[in-house]
């Protein structure tokens, strides 16, 4: 398998909330709401877990997590779409999602926000805590 994105990486540790190095069904349905604001019923947690657990311990490894963010990857018909909507939200030049660049954008589309509302939306999805979104972080926002 190839190596994960850092995205996916910190994604994998911020899920593994035991730090055993594996993601449980539990671990999914708790942690990846809160993370990436996708709702997960437990049902859907076990299915996922099953459907990439290679060694029928019940949990992902780190590769078979791999697999799992590969495969919602996959399903992705068109990744250029993501890369274009991103693109219209970064509007400094700097490569990343600001709170002022989502303002802007937002205002745009006819949706009044503070900076502070865009500070809070984007720290709902910065794994790295930098403040902004980078292009991993909004495609795994957008993909889950």
């Amino acid at each position: 398998m190839d190596k994960l994105s850092p995205y996916h990486t910190l994604l994998f540790y911020t899920i593994d909330t035991d730090s055993d190095g594996k993601v449980s069904p539990h671990d999914l349905f708790t942690r990846l709401p809160a993370l990436t604001g996708l709702d997960l019923t437990e049902a859907e947690a076990a299915s996922a877990v099953a459907a990439y657990d290679s060694d029928g311990d019940g949990l992902l490894g780190m590769e078979e997590f791999g697999r799992l963010v590969k495969g919602v990857d996959d399903n992705d018909d068109d990744d250029r779409e993501v890369r274009e909507a991103f693109q219209m939200y970064e509007m400094e030049g700097l490569g990343v999602i600001t709170p002022v660049s989502l303002r802007r954008m937002l205002s745009r589309l006819g949706e009044s926000r503070s900076v502070g509302d865009c500070k809070r939306m984007i720290a709902k999805f910065d794994l790295d805590g930098d403040g902004v979104l980078c292009f991993d972080e909004f495609r795994g926002m957008m993909l889950l």
